[in-house]
C-alpha cells in the first residue's frame, strides 16, 4: 500500500530513561480561544465588543457596568441608589436559595384551615420558600433605612418601618415559588414609591394603607428579578427598561440588555388556552384568529406558556407578542402595576383588558384583576374585541 504524505507522522519521542538529565521535549501548544468566546454568557453579552482600552483577559465585562453604575451615571438620587443596592443584594440571596438541594419541600404551601387568615386577606396559601424570601426582602428593606412601609404580597398588612424613609416599596417576593419543585423559573416583583409626606400626621396604620395604594402612574422605579439558567435584574426608573445579568464571577449585576424595547408585534401568545372553554366569546375569536394567521398579522402566531408570570413577561419583552391571564387572578398592587410600569417604559402596554392597568386605582392591598401585557399592536387588536375578560370559573388554582 502506498502511503500519501499526508498519512505519514512524525514519531512519537520515546519516553526518557529516569536516569536521563535531558528535558522532555515540549509539548505543542494548543490554541486558547479569547477569553470572551469561552465565557457562555447572554447573547447580548457577547454580541457587545470589548471599549477601547479594556483589558484582554476580562471577558469584555469592563464595557458593561454594574447596576449602581448604572444609577450613577443616569444621575439617581443617593436614597434611591441605596435603597436599590439593599434590593440587589436580596435578591442575590434569593437565588442562591431558590438553587440550593432541598428546595422542594419548601416550595409546598402548608395546609391551611379554610377561612384562614390568607384566605381571608385574598392571598394565596403560604409556602415556607415564600415565607423565607419575605423575611429576605423586608430585613434588606429595613436595613436600607430609606423604607418608610413595605407592601408584601405574603403579609396581611402593610409594614411600617420608619418614619423618615422617602420611599414605599411594594413587592411580591417570589413569584411562581409553586415552580420550584420542577425547575421552572421563579421572580421578584416590586415596585417603589415616594412616601406621601402629606398623610404623615395621619395614624401609622392608615398612613401605611394610603401609602401602599397609590396609583401606579406614581411609580417612581419598578422591577422583577428573573431566577433561571441566569439570574436577570430588569429595572426602570422612568427612563426606559434595562436589563443586568448576574456575573458569578463578580456577584455584580451588569448591564447586558440596555434600553429594552418590546417589539410593536410579536408573533407569541402566552396564556393558559386549557380554559379555552371558559374563555368569553372575544378572547376566544382573537386567540382562534392570530392562531389561523387571519389577524392584523398576516402570521400565524405561536403559543409559549411557563405558568411563571415574570418568565413569560421577560420572553415578551425580548420578543413580543402578548402575556396574558384574563381571569381575576393577579394582584393590581404587587404585579400588575409594577409590571405594566416596565411594559410601557419598554414600549409596550399593560391593561386589565379594558383599561390601561398604571390608570387604575387600587383600593384593596390585595385586589385581583385580568391582566394581558405585551406589544403595543398586539395589545390593541386584542383589546378591540372587546369581551376578553374571564368571569366563568374565576376561582380554580393554577
Amino acid at each position: 500500500m502506498t502511503l500519501s504524505p499526508r498519512t505519514l507522522r512524525p514519531p512519537l519521542p520515546l519516553p526518557l530513561p529516569p536516569t536521563s538529565n535531558r528535558r522532555p521535549p515540549p509539548r505543542p501548544s494548543r490554541p486558547r480561544l479569547p477569553a470572551l468566546a469561552r465565557r457562555r454568557s447572554s447573547s447580548v453579552l457577547l454580541a457587545r465588543p470589548p471599549r477601547a482600552g479594556a483589558g484582554a483577559g476580562d471577558g469584555g465585562m469592563a464595557s458593561h457596568p454594574t447596576l449602581l453604575e448604572h444609577m450613577g451615571r443616569a444621575g439617581a438620587p443617593a436614597d434611591l441608589a441605596v435603597l436599590v443596592a439593599h434590593i440587589q443584594a436580596a435578591c442575590k440571596r434569593i437565588a442562591a436559595l431558590v438553587a440550593s438541594p432541598g428546595n422542594a419541600d419548601l416550595s409546598r404551601a402548608k395546609p391551611a384551615a379554610a377561612g384562614g387568615a390568607s384566605a381571608a386577606a385574598g392571598r394565596d396559601a403560604p409556602k415556607p420558600l415564600d415565607e423565607l424570601s419575605n423575611e429576605i426582602i423586608l430585613s434588606s428593606l429595613q436595613s436600607s433605612g430609606k423604607v418608610a412601609v413595605v407592601a408584601s404580597e405574603e403579609n396581611d398588612l402593610p409594614v411600617w418601618m420608619c418614619d423618615d424613609g422617602p420611599y414605599v416599596v411594594v413587592t411580591d417576593p417570589l413569584d411562581g415559588s409553586r415552580n420550584i419543585e420542577v425547575s421552572i423559573p421563579t421572580g421578584t416583583i416590586f415596585g417603589i414609591y415616594d412616601r406621601l409626606v402629606e398623610l404623615d400626621q395621619l395614624p401609622v396604620e392608615e398612613k401605611a394603607q394610603l401609602n401602599s395604594l397609590q396609583s401606579g402612574s406614581r411609580l417612581v422605579a419598578a422591577g422583577y428579578v428573573l431566577y433561571s439558567s441566569a439570574t436577570i435584574f430588569c429595572i426602570s426608573f422612568g427612563a426606559g427598561t434595562h436589563g443586568f445579568t448576574l456575573d458569578r464571577s463578580t456577584g455584580e449585576f451588569v448591564l447586558t440588555h440596555p434600553s429594552m424595547q418590546i417589539p410593536p408585534r410579536g408573533q407569541i401568545y402566552s396564556v393558559n388556552d386549557a380554559r379555552y372553554f371558559d374563555w368569553p366569546e372575544g378572547l376566544k375569536k382573537y386567540i382562534d384568529t392570530i392562531r389561523q394567521g387571519k389577524g392584523q398579522h398576516p402570521k400565524k402566531y405561536s403559543a409559549r406558556y411557563v405558568c411563571s408570570l415574570v418568565a413569560d413577561f421577560h420572553r415578551t419583552i425580548i420578543y413580543g407578542g402578548v402575556a396574558m391571564n384574563p381571569r381575576d387572578h393577579l394582584r393590581l398592587v404587587y404585579e400588575a402595576n409594577p409590571l405594566s410600569f416596565l411594559a410601557e417604559q419598554a414600549g409596550g402596554r399593560g391593561s386589565d383588558g379594558k383599561t390601561r392597568i398604571l390608570s387604575i386605582q387600587p383600593v384593596k392591598l390585595h385586589q385581583r384583576l385580568p391582566l394581558f401585557l405585551g406589544s403595543m399592536e398586539d395589545m390593541l387588536e386584542l383589546e378591540s374585541y372587546g369581551d376578553v375578560q374571564q368571569k366563568v370559573n374565576p376561582g380554580y388554582d393554577v
